[in-house]
C-alpha cells in the first residue's frame, strides 16, 4: 500500500537534521505541521519546477548544511533540465520527489505520464550517482538515514497516494517572511 504524504513527510522531518527544507505544492500545507523552523522554506512560486533551482543556490552558498527540496512530480515534468543541472553539481542537494500522479496547483487532475514516468531511469540517465525509490512508509523508514546520509546531489523516489480534485493549500505565511527568517537563521549560523 502506498503511504501518503503526511506519512513521507513524517520520516523526512524525523530524519531532516539541521539542512533547510524547501517544500513545493501538498507538502506546504502538511510540512509546517511537523516542522516549523527558520530552515523551512514554503515554495510556491508562479511557476512550477524551480524549486530544485532555489534549492542548488542554497546548497552552493551553504554547503556546510544541505539543503532538501521536495518536490511534486508534476512539478518536476516542468522542468526536467533540473536533473541535469543538479546532477553536474557536487553539492548537498536531496531532491525528494512526492509521485502522485497529478498536477494539484490546478485542481487534482492527473497529468499525462502518471504511472508512465521512470523518475528513477531519468534521473539516473542525467547523471545522479545516488537514486532510490520508496512505495511505502516502512521502505522509507528504513531506507531514509542511507538516503540523506553522504555525498549529494541525490534524487528520492517516493510514490504516495494521489488526491485527485484536491488544490494545492496556501502557503504556511508570505514568502518575504519566509525569506527574512531563512535569512536571518543562515546569518547566525555564519
Amino acid at each position: 500500500m502506498r503511504m501518503t504524504t503526511r506519512q513521507a513527510l513524517e520520516v523526512l522531518a524525523r530524519h531532516r537534521g539541521e539542512r533547510i527544507v524547501i517544500t513545493t505544492m501538498t507538502a506546504v500545507g502538511i510540512w509546517p505541521e511537523l516542522s516549523d523552523t527558520e530552515l523551512d522554506f514554503a515554495y510556491l512560486p508562479s511557476s512550477m519546477g524551480q524549486a530544485p533551482a532555489l534549492g542548488l543556490g542554497l546548497a552552493l552558498a551553504q554547503p556546510q548544511r544541505g539543503v532538501i527540496v521536495v518536490n511534486g512530480d508534476g512539478s518536476l515534468l516542468m522542468n526536467l533540465g533540473c536533473l541535469v543541472t543538479l546532477a553536474a553539481h557536487p553539492a548537498e542537494v536531496f531532491l525528494v520527489v512526492l509521485d502522485n500522479g497529478q498536477y494539484e496547483v490546478t485542481g487534482g487532475q492527473p497529468h499525462v505520464g502518471a504511472g508512465l514516468v521512470d523518475y528513477v531511469g531519468l534521473s539516473s540517465a542525467a547523471g545522479f550517482r545516488r537514486v532510490y525509490s520508496f512505495d511505502g512508509e516502512q521502505d522509507w523508514s528504513a531506507g531514509c538515514v542511507e538516503a540523506l546520509n553522504g555525498p549529494g546531489p541525490v534524487f528520492i523516489h517516493l510514490l504516495v497516494e494521489s488526491r485527485f480534485g484536491q488544490k494545492t493549500p496556501a502557503a504556511p505565511r508570505p514568502m518575504v517572511e519566509q525569506i527574512a527568517r531563512l535569512r536571518h537563521r543562515l546569518c547566525l549560523d555564519g
